[in-house]
């Protein structure tokens, strides 16, 4: 758990009617605006978005035909407290959205097991002790596999998910085979897979992929993303 002193906050409009809470330790990037567009979320669907920090993605789920039911969950008390103030300043909210603190490892009472559509999760890239670490333990938790693991995500989604259920990650390109061993060895195949970059020369930055539930072997491979070179994705508009 984080032991910082809470830092300054700012309420960030990301839609009209809608806003996300955000500090040092618990903000957001192009990475989250992505998964959320990537996950394919329908109005029908019950989510769940796993280290949910500020919450961000069920913030944006909001903008466009949302999901009827989203379960936010962070083991961070400050994460779960700026995503309440950030409901708290929204008028535009239609999902049922809580605000849940628990660890995903051992999920919370009452979890809906088995139940859901779709479980999103934008993970620690970072193996524990690997490359250089913030000073500041809640960065330290969002970055580094500290209090979870790859593997221990995808444990946590497919007690959630319902047969045919997805599983939508981002993660460093670096991490792709850590990511669908870990997929696999939790009954999730991998489905659908899409690198980003910053211009078609460049090195993947970013990949998104998708698993389903019970799903039969079977990987579509997308066309490169390109963000940049004025094709930006950003957090407004609908």
């Amino acid at each position: 758990m984080s032991v910082n002193p809470m830092p300054p906050q700012s309420l960030e409009q990301i839609s009209d009617g809608l806003t996300v809470c955000t500090s040092q330790l618990h903000r957001f990037g192009t990475d989250a605006v992505l998964l959320a567009e990537f996950s394919g979320y329908r109005r029908k669907d019950r989510v769940c978005d796993l280290g949910t920090g500020c919450g961000i993605i069920p913030m944006l789920m909001q903008r466009k035909e949302p999901p009827q039911e989203i379960f936010a969950v962070d083991i961070q008390p400050e994460a779960i407290a700026q995503m309440r103030q950030g409901i708290a300043a929204s008028t535009a909210v239609q999902s049922q959205i809580h605000p849940i603190c628990a660890d995903l490892k051992q999920l919370w009472e009452d979890a809906p097991l088995g139940q859901l559509d779709l479980v999103t999760c934008n993970p620690p890239y970072k193996a524990y002790q690997a490359g250089l670490e913030s000073q500041l333990t809640a960065q330290k938790i969002a970055r580094h596999e500290i209090l979870c693991n790859i593997y221990d995500v995808c444990a946590a989604a497919k007690k959630l998910l319902r047969f045919g259920g997805k599983l939508c990650i981002c993660n460093r390109p670096e991490r792709l085979a850590d990511v669908i061993d870990a997929m696999r060895r939790s009954g999730i195949e991998p489905k659908r897979l899409q690198f980003v970059a910053k211009s078609p020369e460049s090195a993947p930055w970013l990949f998104l992929l998708e698993g389903r539930s019970g799903g039969k072997p079977f990987l579509n491979v997308l066309p490169l993303r390109i963000i940049g070179d004025g094709n930006t994705v950003t957090t407004r508009g609908g």
